[in-house]
């Protein structure tokens, strides 16, 4: 655990050609020392429940393979989740799964209020700035989110391979599906969770509210857990976007 602290968000390739905006909420499990591993022992700062493992790795992969923007955040998500509004319970966790934050438990407001101001208004500021900017000179924006789950969720295995969760995109998020599905893989729509206001940042707040096609790609971690898995899956995921991107006009049909 650094004690250097990482930047709130970190914007890489901005001006890279892709209208696709890649962004990844739970890019890292980094904490400030002082805060005590928030009373959880140092194992469970590396569990899903402190980040989206191997998501960072697959969104820089795709972000390359693109040439597209990459939003990156530098906290862990037990801070502050950057996915959630500061009004969800789940935006500081008191429970992840089903672990107990000692740290996140009767927070003072003070404490409440130092991390969205440190972590969650820097990084919701910085990204609408970038699609600000590049409205501004006329750059399409397609938001995709990057995240990873769980294989075994609160003792229920998870079969599917990876999920597209999408809301108003719907026939972006259905062109994704139907372009990874094939070749056995199990590709769910909307899942494992649905989007929705009250739980959801990115995709309702700077896609939805601006008009933008926004998804959000919810890979299976162990299948991204080497980098032979990181690559293929964002040779996968770069060809289905690529292929169903919307700021092109459909394929003529014969």
């Amino acid at each position: 655990m650094s004690a250097e602290w990482p930047a709130s968000i970190t914007i890489r390739n901005a001006q890279g050609p892709s209208p696709f905006v890649l962004i990844c909420e739970h890019a890292s499990n980094w904490m400030p020392p002082d805060y005590g591993g928030l009373g959880l022992p140092l194992a469970a700062l590396s569990r899903h429940i402190a980040w989206d493992i191997g998501a960072l790795d697959l969104a820089r992969h795709m972000a390359a393979r693109l040439d597209a923007t990459l939003v990156e955040a530098g906290a862990s998500r037990l801070l502050i989740d950057l996915n959630r509004p500061t009004d969800c319970a789940s935006s500081i966790p008191e429970m992840s799964e089903a672990t107990v934050i000692p740290g996140n438990c009767g927070l003072a407001e003070a404490e409440r209020q130092h991390r969205i101001e440190t972590w969650f208004y820097p990084f919701q500021s910085g990204i609408a700035r970038l699609l600000d900017t590049r409205l501004s000179a006329n750059r399409a924006s397609v938001i995709v989110a990057v995240h990873s789950f769980t294989p075994i969720f609160l003792g229920q295995a998870r079969a599917m391979q990876a999920g597209i969760l999408y809301r108003h995109s719907h026939r972006f998020g259905a062109a994704l599906v139907e372009a990874l599905s094939g070749a056995g893989r199990a590709i769910a729509h909307n899942q494992p969770y649905q989007i929705d206001d009250a739980s959801d940042y990115t995709i309702p707040i700077h896609g939805e509210r601006r008009g933008l096609d926004a998804v959000l790609l919810e890979i299976r971690q162990d299948l991204i857990a080497t980098p032979g898995g990181v690559a293929d899956w964002a040779e996968r995921l770069c060809a289905a976007l690529v292929a169903s991107d919307p700021t092109q006009p459909p394929a003529a049909t014969q």
